[in-house]
C-alpha cells in the first residue's frame, strides 16, 4: 500500500514551490494569516527530523562529522547554517542528504495531511517539490517565480552572504525540470509591493 492511499480525495492540497528566494514563505504566511489555512512546510519537517536524536540524526553526523554540530552548545544539535554551507558547495553530499531526508519528509507530510483531513484546503510549502517527486500528494501546484537578480538580492539580504555565494547557491539549484509545464498556476513575484500578487491569490482561494 502506498503512503498516499489514505489521502482525502475531496481535500485541496496546494503544493507551493519555486526556486530559492522566490518569495514562497512570504506568500505562504500571507495565506495562513489572511485565510486561516494550515501550512505544512517541508523545511520545518527536515529540521525536526534532524533535531531528533535517533537513527537519521546519527546517520547524518556519521556522514558529515562533528563539523556540522553547534560547538557553542552542549546539546550537540546540528548547526543548520554549517550544514547548508557544506551541501551547497558539494553536490554529492547534497544529493546524499536529500536521498535520506526526502522520503521521511514526504511520510511526515502525508501523515499530517491525513491528520488534518477535515481541513478543506492545505498549503504544502515544498521548495524541491518536483525534484523530490512530491506531485502525488498535491491536488494542484502553484509555482512562484522571480528574476534571477531579485533572487540574488533577496539571498544577500536574507542570509547576509556575498553576491558570489548567492549566485553559487542559485546555480546549484538550477535544473532542466520544466516546472511551468507541470504547474497549474504560475505567479510572478518581482514587485517590491506584493499587493497585486496577494489580490490575485485572494481571487483564487
Amino acid at each position: 500500500m502506498s503512503i498516499t492511499d489514505n489521502l482525502s480525495t475531496t481535500q485541496k492540497r496546494i503544493g507551493l514551490t519555486g526556486n530559492i528566494a522566490s518569495g514562497k514563505s512570504t506568500i505562504a504566511k500571507y495565506i495562513a494569516d489572511s485565510k486561516n489555512i494550515k501550512i505544512l512546510n517541508a523545511d520545518n519537517y527536515s529540521k525536526k527530523i534532524l533535531r531528533n536524536r535517533r537513527e537519521t540524526y546519527e546517520k547524518v553526523i556519521t556522514y558529515f562529522g562533528n563539523e556540522i554540530l553547534d560547538q557553542s552548545s552542549r546539546s550537540e544539535r546540528i548547526n543548520f547554517k554549517s550544514l547548508k554551507k557544506i551541501i551547497f558547495s558539494n553536490e554529492n553530499k547534497r544529493k546524499w542528504i536529500e536521498s535520506i531526508l526526502h522520503p521521511l519528509i514526504k511520510k511526515k507530510m502525508v501523515e499530517d495531511c491525513i491528520k488534518y483531513k477535515n481541513e478543506k484546503v492545505l498549503i504544502l510549502e515544498i521548495p524541491l517539490l518536483f525534484e523530490a517527486k512530491f506531485e502525488s500528494i498535491c491536488t494542484e501546484i502553484w509555482l512562484i517565480k522571480c528574476s534571477k537578480e531579485n533572487q540574488i538580492q533577496r539571498l544577500i539580504n536574507r542570509d547576509k552572504i556575498s553576491r558570489d555565494e548567492a549566485e553559487k547557491i542559485i546555480n546549484i539549484q538550477t535544473n532542466n525540470i520544466k516546472k511551468e509545464e507541470k504547474s497549474q498556476r504560475i505567479f510572478e513575484n518581482n514587485d517590491q509591493n506584493s499587493e497585486k500578487l496577494f489580490k490575485k491569490i485572494n481571487e483564487i482561494i
